[in-house]
């Protein structure tokens, strides 16, 4: 099994080089045609082969550290895409960044672009190849590895169905280990007990060991399948949720001096495009400041001619984890109505812990129309900027508002950042009442993606523009 793992490693690792010099040689032909490029010529240089190692090396570092070539049984598709997309988008960036020297203007833009699209293209198809042979010889019984189930519980169904259901997973379940088999064990081969797992170990081809045990009630049982198991070179497997009851969690494993540590992410974990996510923040608040800059004087001079007090009404409220932030909008009330809203709690129109009221009786006239059209809402660019908020994400709540969530797992919607615009506000806006707003929160912290931020930023104009459900 070792074997035929590292050969299909190396396999991997040489299309990707060939894959890389094709992807090259494409595009670098546009520009040989053109005769402004020298770059790969028919007489290569010293300098083109210190390029194109350095671009060979480049190629595999990246690949390796994205974790392409590791393995892929329980990976989608979909995921091995991404990784690939990732890695080739980061390692052309580089590598054209070297080759700048060989052109000039517009063959530069050819070169980066028809090298990506060649890399990107020739790396996902030939995966999705390799995919397809291993799925053939897996219904074949081939190239299987032999793996055993720790417990018969639901989960453990759950998870011997998935592997019968899914032959190109290329996994064979030899059987189950239990004291006894449960209710739900169904076709189940128990073939130990918990006592005598050492012999199967010495009787069996064991590639890997599945543990769907509860740690708290099988500590003991547990500790002793994982010593055996190290001690054979064994590899072992935990079906997460068993460890702990939490259904919300994206586990991980990272090292601190080479121990490892398991991290359990409660929010949205994908630190590559959570940077991608910070630098559209960055950029597109940043633009939309400078051009919107005349329109913020000639905003300020009109809230100042409607009604005494500041042009902005800052207020703290409770962002990521907790972090209170000084939060901005444009004033569209009298400039004491904190201290007037305790007069008028009794007309709150929102159930739960915020406070909304459709006329309330402090906005000015001039607020009326900023709040319609949610104009009000443009300064918190500036929160944008400085990374307290993004431009999706739930809505930061006030202080007092946070203070009166009655149940905890309200406050997972501080586990990022908060937003200029939400689910909630293309959804009905303030018209929601506080526990589908709490719901929708949820499913964009379980759901999030920087497709889903797209849809709802391309959503929220409009939803603005309607101004359906604004107060």
């Amino acid at each position: 099994m070792f074997f035929r793992r590292t050969i299909l490693i190396i396999i991997y690792k040489l299309s990707d080089i060939v894959i890389l010099l094709c992807s090259l040689a494409l595009a670098v032909g546009i520009g040989v045609n053109e005769g402004k490029s020298a770059l790969l010529s028919a007489r290569m240089t010293v300098q083109d082969f210190i390029f194109i190692t350095f671009a060979i090396f480049t190629w595999h570092v990246i690949f390796r550290f994205i974790g392409l070539y590791e393995t892929k049984r329980f990976g989608r598709r979909l995921d091995e895409c991404i990784d690939i997309l990732k890695a080739t988008s980061f390692g052309v960036c580089v590598i054209s960044s070297i080759a700048s020297p060989w052109f000039t203007g517009t063959l530069y833009s050819y070169f980066i672009v028809l090298f990506w699209v060649s890399a990107a293209i020739l790396t996902i198809s030939t995966r999705m190849t390799m995919r397809l042979i291993l799925m053939v010889l897996r219904y074949k019984d081939l190239n299987l590895r032999q793996i055993v189930i720790l417990g018969t519980n639901e989960r453990a169904v759950w998870f011997a169905e998935k592997i019968w259901k899914h032959r190109d997973m290329g996994y064979n379940v030899l059987g189950f280990v239990d004291n006894e088999c449960s209710a739900e064990a169904g076709r189940m081969n128990l073939i130990s007990d918990f006592d005598h797992f050492s012999e199967v170990l010495d009787r069996h081809v064991l590639d890997e060991v599945v543990i769907a045990l509860p740690m708290q009630s099988f500590r003991r049982e547990i500790s002793e399948v994982l010593m055996l198991c190290e001690e054979q070179g064994v590899k072992v497997r935990f079906i997460m949720d068993m460890l702990f009851d939490l259904s919300h969690t994206k586990p991980t494993i990272e090292y601190m001096d080479g121990a490892p540590l398991l991290t359990l992410y409660m929010g949205p974990h994908d630190g590559y495009m959570l940077r991608i996510k910070r630098i559209i923040d960055i950029t597109i608040s940043g633009l939309a400041l400078i051009l919107l800059a005349p329109f913020f004087v000639m905003i300020g001079i009109l809230i100042k001619i409607d009604s005494r007090g500041p042009v902005f009404f800052v207020q703290e409220r409770v962002g990521y984890n907790k972090r209170r932030f000084p939060f901005y909008k444009f004033r569209t009330m009298i400039s004491d109505a904190e201290k007037r809203q305790v007069d008028i709690e009794h007309l709150n129109e929102v159930s739960g812990p915020v406070f909304k009221i459709k006329d309330d009786p402090r906005v000015t006239k001039l607020g009326k129309i900023l709040r319609k059209t949610s104009i009000d809402e443009l300064p918190q660019l500036f929160n944008v900027l400085k990374g307290e908020m993004s431009l999706v994400g739930p809505r930061p709540l006030p202080v007092r508002d946070y203070t009166r969530f009655e149940q905890n797992s309200h406050k997972r919607r501080l586990s990022v950042r908060p937003g200029l615009t939400c689910l909630w506000q293309i959804q009905g806006r303030n018209e929601l009442s506080f526990e589908k707003m709490i719901e929708l929160d949820m499913k964009y912290i379980d759901q999030w993606s920087l497709l889903l931020d797209l849809k709802i930023l391309l959503k929220t104009i409009p939803a603005v523009i309607r101004g359906t459900g604004a107060m």
